[in-house]
């Protein structure tokens, strides 16, 4: 017995460090998850802490701040405990549920009297040192690395493990990988201590895409129908779904499920429902899918009545809600004649003030067939605007966004005062329009309480501002451009650098364009254009002031003296990318405001015209306008009417490339113009709804009515006869865009139609101006001075100027559909299919508008905010034209590129 004692006693001192809980009798169970299951078979006896310390963290990040760990664990010198007691038991749980220690354990080192020295015993979890990826490819990498954020150098506990597979094997699931199996795995990194190395390790196995879906107890709907409803289930090998997604995805089949039944519903049957589904295994990567239905009877609609309604009479609701007794009862459209489209009735509600208004539907009676449907409106108070919030702002002065909104404080709310605010902020281009337009909706915050609405503008800043340098070789040497749009200047600013973002004055939203282009001795452009949107500040005043100069210097004869066939019509050369014009084989003529960066194409010996510029032909045209416009208020304001008074002044010196009346002397323009356009689009990058109308005027005085000279004695080519142009020219255009789907959908198919007309007046038969006519055919690319004074007009399908030069009138048509594949912020990339038509005239009584010449063909749209809009076209012209080469041909296959401006 002695003996006994004695060993007892030996080991205590040898060992002096035990676990607090395995001195008693009690047992506490610990799990990874930090669940303790706590068994007390000795009564509890209380002690006061006369000391607490933490070991193990020497070498990690708490190593110097023990202090913070003791307070974690509740536990402090002086305190009251009792052993066994919930104090230990929470404190372990604690560390527990932090999920950075492996190992947790309170020992006691000592006991005196009811005095007791405590050690929190830590082993910290290993560190990631790496992070390694198998069994997938690098861009998944980079989508399941963003997904779970594991960094090196962190550690990483078990729920994290837990959820990074959730999340991995969701991310594969969502791209049809059904059976993809998972595995995060932990290696010793043997280069330091208390390290590893995971290794994320997938085995994606076979895709899998649905087979068949066999559909039973349908009788009113067809299998293709239903088939068709399911927008991201679809059979693999049916030429309907070559488009549609085949993959099978749980999450997407149980919302196609949905999306089966709501077809019933919109076709009447409410009762409809799925009696039983069953997915299984085709083989290996294919699965088959059974669903069996019950449709139930087709319902009506016997009654429609309103109750609770006392701003609109029911006779109103009920034809704004378009939906009648006898009618199928179409649930789907119910709901959007309530709720969901632009001219729903809630909308005729909200669109006054009665933000806080609501409709439910109500089948008070379901007879047979039948239904009575009772529609109680709640209509609420008016709600009025609190605080209209800018977030995200860091381009413009806020009165700048502020002015563009229609949303005032003490104003009574309306949605459609919000949707135009959206619409004038997306117009301004500075911020990212889809982006707004998709979270506008959470920006409406009602106060119930008090009866108003505080309304935040969410903004995503993109840039706008575009710089254009740019270099290439043509058959006349090197082509040089550079060019400035700003599109955020503030000319208040010029002289204030602390409010300058780089050596650039911002934040007014005005527009400053400075461009030159040059190709040495045969061709320079210069542009300066201002534009200030709300002139004086107050109101929607458009300002602006424009002047340009371009010169142009022919070829000596010793060039002509080169070429076979010189009056043939050549393409030309490319200085930059400005398409020659008539001229002679291998040179011709790029535009103000080509783009560089191609040339050396062309008919004829280009080499020569690099060697052979004539500084006695000369061609140069200088101008200068300012303009004033302003908003309308009827017949509603999206209307703006703009008055420019303009200067163009022509000199010519032998120049005889383009079919001018005369070759040398000086032509001036003096216009007054007028245009009165209306504007409603909602997006000017990627327009879904709205319409643009334009109708113009450029008018010269009518010189020959008071100068005295009678013009039919001069000759056509004395340049006396053209001193003062006089004309008066008209245009017309209009275009409209028409979502396919409801605008709430992201990637909206829009058809956009256009209709173009315009025609060169004159006031004096004997006195037709040389200048201002237009170019037809091909790309459009050259701009409206750079065919030597003549406006181009592209019509796809046909070579550039081959429909007419130099023509009186034309008419352009033509259907798009657009469809988009990015719209993000840094880019926005659509596809487009069209059919276009059109002609040009040559003398205004050979106007023909059944006489047009027809096109078809697709392309690509690239919107980058550095560049401006870029695209290339191909369309195939179907009639016969005169071509570059004079052969009358068909316009066949064509490629058009675009860079800075639509067609």
């Amino acid at each position: 017995m002695l003996k006994r004692i004695f060993n007892l006693l030996l080991l205590l001192i040898v060992l002096p460090q035990t676990v607090l809980l395995a001195q008693t009798n009690d047992s506490i169970t610990q799990s990874e998850s930090g669940d303790l299951t706590v068994n007390y078979t000795s009564p509890p006896k209380t002690y006061y802490i006369a000391d607490v310390r933490v070991t193990g963290v020497e070498e990690t990040m708490y190593a110097g701040q023990e202090f913070v760990l003791i307070n974690f664990a509740g536990l402090s010198k002086g305190q009251e405990i009792q052993i066994p007691g919930d104090d230990i038991t929470n404190a372990l749980k604690r560390f527990w549920r932090q999920g950075l220690f492996s190992d947790v354990k309170i020992l006691q080192n000592k006991i005196e009297g009811d005095s007791v020295w405590l050690e929190i015993k830590l082993t910290d979890r290993p560190r990631v040192t790496d992070i390694r990826y198998t069994g997938m490819k690098k861009s998944e990498q980079d989508d399941i690395e963003a997904k779970i954020g594991f960094v090196k150098g962190n550690q990483i506990t078990p729920p994290q493990i837990d959820r990074a597979e959730i999340l991995i094997k969701n991310f594969y699931d969502e791209k049809g990988f059904g059976d993809a199996e998972v595995r995060l795995l932990q290696h010793p990194d043997t280069t330091g201590k208390n390290q590893v190395v995971l290794e994320i390790v997938v085995d994606k196995k076979e895709k899998l895409k649905v087979n068949n879906i066999n559909i039973e107890g349908n009788v009113a709907l067809s299998d293709r129908t239903l088939k068709r409803a399911m927008k991201k289930t679809n059979e693999k090998g049916k030429l309907w779904n070559i488009f549609r997604a085949k993959k099978f995805v749980e999450d997407l089949y149980e919302e196609d499920k949905r999306n089966l039944i709501g077809k019933y519903h919109e076709e009447g049957y409410r009762d409809a429902e799925i009696i039983k589904d069953t997915v299984y295994k085709f083989d290996d990567k294919t699965v088959n899918i059974d669903i069996l239905l019950e449709e139930g009877p087709l319902y009506h609609i016997r009654s429609i009545n309103w109750v609770g309604n006392t701003q609109y009479p029911s006779a109103q609701l009920s034809r704004v809600l378009n939906m009648n007794s006898g009618e199928v009862y179409n649930q789907k459209k119910l709901e959007e004649r309530l709720i969901s489209d632009e001219d729903a009735v809630i909308n005729l509600y909200q669109n006054n003030g009665y933000l806080f208004s609501n409709i439910d539907p109500i089948e008070i009676n379901i007879e047979n067939d039948s239904i009575d449907l009772e529609l109680r409106v709640v209509e609420g108070p008016k709600a009025t605007i609190k605080r209209v919030i800018i977030q995200g702002n860091d381009r413009l002065y806020e009165d700048v966004i502020r002015r563009e909104l229609r949303t005032k404080p003490g104003a009574v709310f309306s949605k459609d005062d919000l949707l135009r605010s959206v619409r004038e902020i997306a117009q301004t281009g500075h911020f990212d329009p889809e982006a707004l337009s998709a979270d506008i909706g959470k920006g409406i915050t009602p106060n119930p309480e008090d009866g108003t609405v505080d309304i935040t503008y969410p903004l995503t800043s993109k840039g706008n501002d575009q710089i254009e340098f740019s270099a290439g070789w043509g058959v006349t040497g090197l082509v040089g451009k550079l060019s400035l749009r700003l599109n955020n200047f503030s000319l208040r600013n010029m002289l204030n650098p602390s409010m300058h973002r780089g050596i650039i004055p911002q934040g007014d939203g005005q527009t400053l364009v400075l461009s030159a282009q040059t190709n040495g001795r045969y061709y320079q452009s210069y542009q300066f254009q201002f534009i200030e949107p709300w002139f004086g500040g107050k109101k929607p005043n458009h300002f602006s002031v424009n002047a340009y100069y371009s010169r142009y210097t022919g070829l000596n004869s010793d060039y002509y003296r080169q070429n076979t066939n010189p009056y043939m019509y050549g393409m030309g050369g490319y200085p930059g990318m400005g398409y020659g014009g008539y001229g002679y084989p291998g040179y011709g003529y790029g535009g103000y405001g080509g783009y560089g960066g191609y040339g050396g194409y062309g008919y004829g010996y280009q080499d020569l015209a690099e060697y052979a510029a004539d500084p006695d032909q000369v061609f140069n045209i200088f101008g200068a306008s300012i303009g004033y416009g302003k908003r309308l208020e009827w017949p509603d304001d999206y209307f703006q009417i703009m008055a420019t008074l303009g200067f163009q002044r022509y000199g010519l010196k032998n120049w005889t490339l383009n079919r001018f009346d005369f070759s040398t002397g000086v032509s001036n323009s003096i216009t007054l113009g007028l245009t009165l356009s209306r504007t409603s689009i909602d997006n000017p990058i990627y327009t879904r709804t709205g319409s643009d109308f334009t109708l113009s005027v450029n008018a010269t005085p009518p010189f020959s009515l008071w100068d005295g000279r009678d013009y039919s004695k001069l000759a056509v080519n004395d340049p006396a006869k053209h001193r003062w142009n006089e004309y008066h020219k008209w245009k017309l255009k209009m275009r409209t865009y028409t979502p396919l789907t409801p605008l709430t959908v992201t990637r909206t198919p829009v058809v956009a139609t256009r209709a173009e007309f315009g025609i060169l007046g004159h006031y004096n038969k004997d006195k037709l101006t040389s200048f201002e006519t237009f170019d037809v055919g091909g790309d459009g690319m050259t701009g409206y001075t750079s065919s030597f004074a003549t406006e181009t007009v592209a019509l796809r399908g046909y070579e550039n100027n081959s429909i007419a030069m130099q023509a009186r009138a034309y008419t352009r048509l033509g259907l798009e559909l657009r469809y988009p594949f990015i719209l993000e912020p840094n880019s926005t990339i659509y596809g487009v299919a069209f059919i276009e038509a059109g002609n040009a005239w040559m003398k205004l009584n050979e106007i023909n508008p059944f006489d047009l010449k027809r096109s078809a063909g697709a392309g690509v749209r690239i919107f980058l905010p550095m560049i401006g809009l870029m695209g290339i076209d191909w369309a195939y012209g179907f009639d016969t034209v005169y071509g570059t080469s004079g052969i009358r041909d068909r316009g066949g296959s064509q490629f058009h590129f675009i860079i800075g401006q639509e067609f």
